[in-house]
């Protein structure tokens, strides 16, 4: 199982994948940001559900394709301090969001 976890030091943010700095994807699309954010609506968070999406999923076209739902449906409301989520947490509510 993928841990991906999101901290803040001051005004740095960081976001890994089971240690390991996760790959921002910035190859993918143009978010209008380079650096990942949560907690809000916006280019950061977009950046980052762009880039939790691909990382989880192993499908490109797939994240591109849900990742402005998953970007207001999680992280826009991710705590502003830190956050943790699982591979699996990412899947349920990928597969929650295509029920409705």
């Amino acid at each position: 199982m993928k841990v991906y976890r999101g901290t803040r030091r001051g005004d740095t943010v960081l976001v890994t994948v089971d240690g390991i700095a996760l790959d921002p994807r910035l190859d993918l699309t143009h978010c209008g940001s380079s650096v990942f954010e949560w907690g809000y609506v916006g280019d950061g968070p977009a950046r980052l559900a762009l880039a939790l999406l691909v990382d989880c999923l192993g499908d490109e076209e797939a994240a591109l394709a849900g990742h402005e739902d998953y970007h207001c449906a999680v992280v826009a409301g991710l705590p502003f301090a830190a956050w943790k989520l699982t591979d699996e947490d990412i899947r349920d509510t990928i597969v929650a969001m295509d029920n409705q």
